[in-house]
Order: structure tokens, then sequence, then C-alpha cells
């Protein structure tokens, strides 16, 4: 045998191993196309569905591109973006995401993309309209250097305005901006697949971000826990009293105290307002301590769970101090919520007031003291989820109650009864909206009954009414 050569037994053991080796190599070579084909799968499978899930782009001739400046609170913005989204998708034009007016009395620095699902808004109407973040860069480049082309449109105008005013302008420059974006379209006399893009656009793609929907949710729930509970927006911050020129029940020094506010601020309205008939033709909202008196008279139980969805209540000791007699579970998200959950929303009026809206529209009841652009918003959005209670104040006809029920010219019981059929017809049920042809402000604003979205009336006329 050569000195090199090795034993017999040890070249067996090296063929043995080797062999080990090479099948467990093929094993694990095998096992991984396996694995990255199964992976590959699984994502091909979860894009496939999620692109299935998105409507298929809308192709069209674009005519340029809107930029619109939503101004007012939360929901003054919510419903003017979904009017602004069938503008542009009824112009042919490319939208670019809204930006919120911040100059307002609430200061809120919040962006579109800080409240609502930006991606969601963008792709979920990318079948109707196109939409960008923003401009792109070779227009952004040129307009750093000139201004846009701006125009406010009518209030409550129809789509032909639209085409023959703006859709000119748009052709001829490119590009157009609308400063102010409230009560632009007309509630009545459209096509019906404008108002259901209405509705699309506000009850579907209008979706808050994630935290918002989830702190919004779990303060539904929480008060659930408890049973059936009421949300009750009780108009009474120190702003709107100051907005209103309401002074019912204020002292000397309060009603000099709001009204320094009101002329304050640009816009709001500076000559002396005549409070008495504001208030007896119902245009202002009611004070905590008629609040508490209506609820009564409505005969809500006096151990119901009651939702405050408002921010804070002018004088709020003193001015609270029946209600909570009255109704002694009382809360607001400050109480329901740890503090470190409702951190992140703090000094944010948006965020704040979007947690209400999502508890409003979730509620058993939903009562509004005054007929704002919330209260407006929730009635319709609770139509839209199958009619939910909601009970619409006739603010004219009860403070003409309540002052007669103090003045000992009604008993509690006759009061009471009289309140309770007043609203009998006013709970949020199936109705028409009531048309004004030649004074559109006073109509039935389409958000708070977008009656062309919900289940067809039978036998109804439309309600009609002479100012």
């Amino acid at each position: 045998m050569a000195a090199n050569s090795k034993p017999q037994p040890y070249l067996a053991a090296i063929k043995f191993w080797a062999a080990v080796a090479l099948i467990l190599v093929t094993l694990f070579w095998v096992w991984g196309l396996q694995l990255a084909t199964l992976v590959n799968d699984e994502n091909t499978l979860s894009k496939s569905s999620f692109y299935d899930a998105l409507p298929p782009e809308r192709v069209y001739k674009n005519n340029g591109y809107l930029i619109v400046i939503a101004n007012g609170g939360l929901n003054q913005r919510r419903l003017a973006i979904a009017d602004m989204v069938v503008v542009a998708r009824y112009m042919n034009v490319t939208l670019i995401v809204p930006l919120f007016d911040n100059g307002t009395y609430w200061n809120d620095n919040s962006t579109f993309a800080d409240i609502f699902d930006l991606n969601h808004f963008i792709t979920s109407l990318r079948d109707e309209v196109r939409i960008l973040e923003e401009l792109p860069s070779e227009l952004k480049r040129r307009e750093e250097s000139e201004s846009y082309y701006s125009m406010v449109p009518i209030s409550f105008a129809s789509l032909r305005y639209y085409y023959e005013r703006a859709l000119l302008r748009i052709q001829r420059h490119g590009i157009l901006q609308f400063p102010l974006t409230d009560a632009r379209l007309a509630n009545n006399g459209l096509p019906d697949e404008v108002q259901k893009l209405r509705c699309r656009v506000n009850y579907e793609a209008l979706r808050f971000t994630q935290p918002i929907e989830e702190t919004g949710r779990k303060i539904v729930s929480l008060l659930r826990q408890k049973g059936p509970f009421l949300v009750l927006h009780l108009r009474y911050e120190k702003d709107m009293v100051a907005f209103t020129g309401c002074i019912q029940g204020l002292t000397k020094q309060e009603i000099k105290e709001v009204t320094e506010m009101r002329y304050s601020y640009d816009g709001w309205k500076h000559k002396p307002i005549d409070a008495r008939r504001r208030r007896e033709r119902g245009y202002c909202p009611l004070t905590p301590e008629e609040t508490v008196l209506i609820l009564q008279a409505l005969g809500i139980d006096r151990n119901t769970t009651i939702y405050i969805a408002a921010g804070k209540i002018y004088n709020e000791e003193k001015r609270m101090a029946n209600l909570l007699m009255a109704y002694p579970n009382i809360v607001r998200k400050e109480l329901v919520l740890e503090p470190r959950e409702l951190r992140p929303f703090l000094n944010h009026s948006d965020k704040m007031a979007a947690l209400d809206y999502i508890v409003a529209i979730e509620s058993d009841i939903f009562i509004p003291t005054y007929g704002g652009n919330m209260a407006r918003a929730v009635e319709g959005h609770r139509r839209y989820m199958g009619f939910k209670t909601t009970i619409v104040l006739n603010k004219a006809i009860l403070v003409s109650l309540i002052d007669d029920y103090k003045k000992g010219k009604l008993s509690w019981d006759e009061f009471a009864l009289l309140v309770k059929k007043t609203h009998e017809n006013l709970t949020g049920k199936p109705a028409r909206r009531r048309e004004i042809p030649d004074y559109p402000r006073y109509e039935d604003f389409f958000y708070s009954n977008p009656q062309e979205c919900l289940p067809p009336f039978v036998n109804q006329p439309p309600i009609s009414a002479t100012l």
C-alpha cells in the first residue's frame, strides 16, 4: 500500500457524509424554492386582491387642475370637499387634495391627511376623478412665480354654472383655485347620479385616519358597556354664543364679554343683533337650562348615559348645574378615555371634532341643540345608516313653549305633551327634503337628508314652502 493512501473505512465514511450533505443541500434547496413560491403566491394574491378591490381608473381628457381651500370647521369642510369632488368630476379636471383654511377661529393647523385617510380618498374615487396630492412639478414651478387664477363660486350653484363660468377659466389658465367652498353646490335640481356621488364621497371616501377611527370606536365601545346612550350636541361654547349673539340667561358682564369677542373676529357680524327676535325665530342654540327641560319633556330617563359632543361649555360650572342634577350620567370624551389615550388629539380641534362625529353617528339617539354643520351632517349620515333616531328640535316652537311654561301658562303635563307632539315626526325617519327654489339657503340641506341615496319613497310628494 502507498504511504499516502487512506484506509478503506475512512474513504467510505467520507463518501457517506458527502452523500448526506448533498441530500440535505438538495432538500433545503427544494424547501427554499417551495417557500419562495408560497411567499410569492401569497404576495401576488395579496396584491391582486388589493388592486382588484380598487375601482378601475377613469380615463378622460383632462381640462386642467382645480385647487380648493376648504373653509370653516371640520364638518363644513367635509361636506364642501364632497361637493368639490363632484364639481371636479363633471368638469373633467384633476382635483388637487383639498387644502384646509387654518386661519379661522379654530386655529388648527391640521391638514387633510391629518384627518382623513388620504390614500383611501384618492384610490376609492379613481373611477370618477383623478386626484393628486399636489400639482405636477412643471406646473408647480410655473406657479411659484405667478399667482393662481382664483374665483369664488356663487352659493348653491348648479352644474351648469360651473360649466359656463368655471370650466372656461380652467381651460384658459390651466389651473383654477376656489378659496371658498362651503355650500357652493345646489341642494336640488341635480341628476340622481350626481347626488349619489356626493353620498359616496361623504359616507365612503372621506374616512378618518386609523388613529381617529380606532379611538372613536373605543369611546363607543366603552359607552355601550353601560347600555344604550344618547349623544347631546350641546352648542353652548363661548365662540358659539358670541357668534350668534344669543344672550339668553347671561349677566351684563357676560354679554359684554361675548359681544367684545364677536367684534374681535373679521367676518363675524359686527352690527348689533336683536337677540330676542333671533331666539323667537329659532336661530339661537338652546341654553343648557332650556335643554334640560326639553330632555325631561321628551321622556329621556334620568339614568340614561348622555355623551356631550361639544367643546367647553361657556361658564360651564354655573350653566351645566341643572343639567347635571337632572342627568347624573353625563360624560364626555375626557371622562371616557384615559388621559394618555386622548393626548394625541389635544390642541387639535379638528381631531377632537372627528371623535365626536364618530360617537354621534353610532349613538342610539342623537339630539343637537343648534342646527349647524355637525348637526346636519350627522343627521344625514344617520339616515344613510338606516334612519337612526335623530331628534331635530324645532327651536322656534320650543322657546315659546318654554316661556309659557315658566310664566305658568302651561302645566308640566301640558308642556311635555306639546313638546312630544311637536317632535313626533322629527326623528330622522324617511321624509322628503323641503325645496324652496327661490330661496335655496332656507331649503333643507342635501346632506341632512340625502334622499336620492336612500330607499325610495312611495306616494310622498316633495315638501314645498314659501317664505
